[in-house]
């Protein structure tokens, strides 16, 4: 290996050192003349012996036999491309996929929400949005709000809807509308009877809630203290619809979003006090650059202020009533 080489590659790795030459070299290796490889690659064909000289030279080993303007592969350099012509389509894969993805009418954007937005929220966002962009391709994410803005941060979403809005230095987010929550009780509650409540009434029942680190928890948890009370949690779960279930099945009490449909076997009370609500935001990442599709679906959602969160069953009616 070359002195020079050493010190690249003590600073940084043999992908670094060699990657340059790599097409290069696969030229070669394809027509095994020099001359032939340089008109294809447009380069002089000294430029090309001496980079292939130097390819040997960093790697310490011999690739090619020369034979006045023809060259052969030895053993190393046949398995040397062999190895490199994978690398090399892989990199194609890479940048054909990166490029399909940035397409201004059939990218992709990689887009993020909470899992009570899932039944009927999101499928009518993305109903809307195709109809003006019916080419453009969806990954999504359901999950809830930390796990989305740390999967952001990894590059694994380009924006997500979210509760509550958050708040960090390297985020950019936008207060979208804001949700009513229920009290969701069993049908044949002491309080089913009921449309309107105050949360305090509540302050004796078993509750069952997402568990912690859900924004859902963490305002349960607040409201309930708004109210006077400390939550006695009965059963935690991970999914709204679950914990309906669960309050259906008479274990508990809890405080949800509407649900798309009215489920059976509980009633859904609105809250008087305190004031039971929840934001919904969008954020990104800040200084992050947009593909054309990922532009255009965050000025869609922008644009539909005041109008995402949908009323839901009236609260208090079971279903059929």
């Amino acid at each position: 290996m070359s002195s020079n080489a050493a010190a690249e590659l003590a600073s940084g790795s043999w992908s670094g050192l060699l990657a340059p030459r790599l097409a290069q070299f696969a030229a070669v290796a394809r027509y095994e003349h020099i001359t032939r490889a340089a008109a294809e690659l447009s380069v002089p064909q000294p430029t090309l012996s001496r980079a292939m000289a130097r390819l040997e030279a960093d790697l310490g080993v011999s690739l090619l036999a020369r034979h006045g303007r023809t060259v052969s592969l030895t053993p190393a350099g046949r398995a040397f491309a062999r190895s490199v012509e994978r690398a090399l389509d892989e990199v194609e894969r890479a940048a054909d996929a990166v490029r399909s993805d940035a397409d201004p009418a059939a990218g992709k954007v990689a887009f993020g929400f909470l899992h009570t937005m899932g039944p009927e929220t999101v499928p009518a966002l993305l109903r809307e949005f195709r109809e003006h962009h019916p080419r453009v391709r969806f990954a999504l994410v359901q999950s809830y709000g930390e796990d989305m803005i740390e999967r952001m941060r990894a590059g694994e979403l380009d924006l997500c809807l979210t509760s509550p809005v958050p708040e960090a230095p390297d985020l950019v987010t936008r207060r979208l509308d804001e949700q009513r929550l229920h009290l969701v009780v069993p049908a044949d509650h002491r309080l089913a009877t009921r449309r309107r409540v105050r949360l305090a009434e509540a302050a004796d029942e078993p509750f069952v809630t997402l568990e912690p680190g859900y924004g859902l928890r963490r305002l349960t948890d607040a409201l309930c203290e708004q109210a006077g009370f400390r939550p006695s949690v009965a059963f935690e779960g991970e999914e709204p619809e679950t914990l309906r279930g669960l309050v259906a099945a008479g274990l508990g009490v809890s405080l949800l979003p509407p649900p798309a449909v009215a489920r059976p076997g509980v009633r859904e009370l609105a809250v008087s006090a305190p004031r039971a609500v929840r934001e919904i935001g969008v954020a990104w990442m800040a200084g992050h650059p947009d593909t054309r599709p990922v532009a255009d679906f965050k000025r869609f959602l922008l644009g539909r202020r005041g109008r995402l969160a949908g009323p839901g069953p009236e609260p208090g009616l079971a279903p059929g009533e």
